[in-house]
């Protein structure tokens, strides 16, 4: 049993959230980092639409409802 009720008792799970959510990652900002790979010269290409693991419409609208400011 834990006494302590600081970063330690959080479930793994919800620690890589919190930290996910204070980077300011999200969709949009996956998509500039990648832009910024390929144009220094990283060889990795964008995935088309449709495309297996390239981000859906619903993904696209869901980043705009999750965005900072609206």
């Amino acid at each position: 049993m834990m006494n302590c009720r600081g970063m330690g008792a959080v479930m793994p799970s919800k620690k890589s959230k919190a930290v996910a959510l204070k980077s300011g990652g999200g969709l949009y900002a996956n998509i500039n980092a990648k832009r910024k790979r390929i144009a220094a010269g990283s060889g990795e290409k964008m995935r088309k639409p449709g495309a297996p693991g390239a981000p859906t419409a619903k993904a696209f609208k869901q980043s705009l409802k999750t965005a900072k400011g609206k």
